[in-house]
């Protein structure tokens, strides 16, 4: 029987990436079981359903640190799809990458537009984006 905690960790879970989310940690749980109840207990339980901000701040917050880690490439790339499915704009997506050649470098917001490029790609979203008049 699964925890409160734990029920609580998957239901932030899918609200943040849907059935993909759900599927990332099926995947993880068949060798894994303990990390696996670790990512929806403490990440998702404890943390994504903390008062303070919502899933869309979340989600641009992290897409912002795994870009600025520069050596996170698939788990940027899950938490793009995220940043979409709660509802970031492709356009917000694209500038809080670009601000980590501020804070990180060029070659690690080069490598997060990579990653935008290719989950744009995924999701139908033309590049470049067109500007607002």
């Amino acid at each position: 029987m699964a925890s409160e905690r734990y029920e609580c960790g998957l239901k932030q879970l899918h609200a943040v990436d849907g059935e993909a989310g759900i599927r990332v940690i099926e995947s993880l749980r068949e060798a894994f079981p303990d990390v696996a109840a670790y990512v929806v207990e403490f990440a998702f339980g404890d943390i994504y359903s903390r008062p303070g901000l919502g899933l869309r701040e979340r989600e641009l917050a992290v897409v912002a640190a795994l870009c600025a880690l520069g050596n996170a490439a698939p788990q940027l790339k899950v938490h793009l799809h995220a940043a979409l499915h709660v509802g970031c704009r492709p356009e917000e997506i694209v500038e809080v990458v670009m601000q980590m050649v501020i804070y990180a470098g060029f070659p690690a917001a080069l490598n997060g537009l990579a990653a935008v490029r290719e989950v744009f790609g995924e999701c139908g979203i033309a590049l470049p984006l067109k500007k607002a008049a």
